[in-house]
């Protein structure tokens, strides 16, 4: 087993590393440029849109199906990625991470043009789409193959990051903070899950819509309080991440020190495992979306990656740096409540550990309707249902294995998913061009 695990962390190491980063951060900076910096541009419209009037037809909100985006990527990587990319790529990751998330933007904002663009209806009436669709309808039937390609991956991914890790990191920070066994939270967080996934999307978008902004400002409010407490220090702390982004960063306390590369690699890849842009889940949740034009749903969609990195991770990182937690050598989980005790003590780890809870939880929600779409995909309407009970099945038992095996399989499926992704958002980028100017030459409200 040891053996097994050993050579799946080389084979994500290896598709993890430059080839793919560059191919996501290059699609993000091509479809940024060949669209003129439209999400920068329309970012005050795209929060327009989120909380005005719902328009045109769908299964859900517009606004709800950002909610149920952002239920499954503002989760770990928000707490663990940012920890884990200045653990390993100093200060200076945090830029690459905001870099890497500005032009991630026109990434989901092209995902969901495609994605709306694309649907199709099921048998019960609800719109479905995401990147197997627009492969399929998109670019013909020629291309089916790699439409079923990203269905597999992304089954396989949810039943890994989106399911086994999420239950394992809740299970394992409440019992290292409180005591409780794995089993009984792994049991628990089955039943809550059940209760909300058995329901369908409509539910998931509502639970979502409900705790997916609570959870976030009540996480914000608390590391907002930590830059306030180390506000004399704040100033420094940006000045150093700006610096160690294009200069490495030194050795100091317990960190080792990192090359520029470092922060570059790190900052990139944790920044795409938090916010997602370019795996082809985010559009799974905006082609159900209530609405009139594909570019509408769009400009809402590059909201999340926006909220995830640009806020919610800027929040932990700065919380790291400036509380000066960085130094410490701690990684992941104890680094970022490292800087939150720093201001509230030992509340800071109940803080940091509720966090991840309640994260994980949405995101066993999130990635459930995004396993599913796939599913539905690949064996038809009657694979719905025993896939639900499969899936709240799958999460005592996530909360209670050891995770080896399936963080380094759960790795590789995603980025398998997203490269048949990122093939589709290349060849159809004239057809998100066209759908944008057409919508925007109007400038609709």
């Amino acid at each position: 087993m040891e053996q097994a695990v050993t050579i799946l962390k080389q084979i994500s190491g290896f598709l993890w590393g430059w080839p793919a980063l560059i191919l996501i951060a290059g699609t993000g900076i091509y479809l940024t440029l060949i669209l003129r910096f439209l999400p920068l541009r329309q970012l005050g419209f795209g929060f327009k849109q989120m909380f005005g009037p719902q328009v045109g037809v769908g299964t859900i909100g517009a606004g709800a199906a950002l909610a149920t985006s952002l239920s499954a990527t503002i989760g770990t990587g928000n707490i663990v990625g940012v920890a884990t990319a200045i653990h390993s790529g100093g200060p200076g990751a945090l830029v690459w991470m905001w870099l890497i998330a500005l032009v991630g933007m026109a990434t989901k904002y092209a995902e969901a043009v495609l994605a709306v663009q694309y649907r199709q209806k099921d048998a019960a009436g609800q719109y479905v789409g995401g990147p197997m669709y627009y492969i399929q309808n998109g670019l013909g039937p020629n291309w089916r193959w790699l439409a079923i390609a990203f269905a597999i991956f992304g089954m396989l991914a949810g039943f890994g990051i989106g399911n086994s890790v999420q239950a394992n990191s809740v299970a394992h920070g409440l019992q290292d903070s409180f005591g409780l066994p794995a089993w009984v939270t792994g049991v628990t967080l089955a039943v809550l899950v059940g209760l909300v996934v058995l329901g369908g999307m409509k539910r998931i978008a509502t639970v979502a819509t409900y705790i997916v902004p609570f959870m976030a400002l009540a996480y914000l409010l608390a590391g907002l309080v930590v830059l306030v407490d180390h506000a004399d220090a704040l100033p420094a702390a940006l000045a150093l991440c700006f610096e160690s982004a294009f200069t490495g960063t030194a050795a100091a306390g317990g960190f080792a020190g990192a090359l520029v590369k470092e922060a570059i690699r790190f900052g990139i890849a944790r920044g795409i495992f938090s916010n997602e842009a370019g795996l082809g889940s985010a559009p799974i949740a905006h082609a159900s979306a209530n609405t009139d034009h594909p570019a509408r749903q769009g400009s809402i969609a590059m909201l999340g990656t926006f909220i995830d990195t640009i806020i919610v991770c800027s929040i932990t990182g700065l919380a790291i740096v400036s509380s000066g937690a960085w130094t410490s050598g701690a990684e992941g989980a104890p680094l970022s409540a490292l800087a939150f005790s720093s201001t509230f003590g030992d509340f800071g780890n109940v803080i940091v550990a509720g966090g991840l809870a309640i994260f994980a939880f949405t995101t066993l929600l999130g990635w459930s309707l995004y396993s599913e779409r796939c599913t539905q995909f690949l064996f038809g309407d009657r694979a719905v249902l025993p896939f639900r009970v499969i899936w709240v099945l799958a999460v005592p038992f996530g909360a209670v294995v050891s995770l080896n095996l399936v963080w380094a399989l759960a790795d590789i499926m995603n980025i398998l998913m997203a490269i048949p992704n990122l093939i589709a958002l290349l060849l159809l980028s004239p057809v998100v061009v066209r759908l944008s100017r057409e919508f925007f030459s109007t400038r609709p409200d």
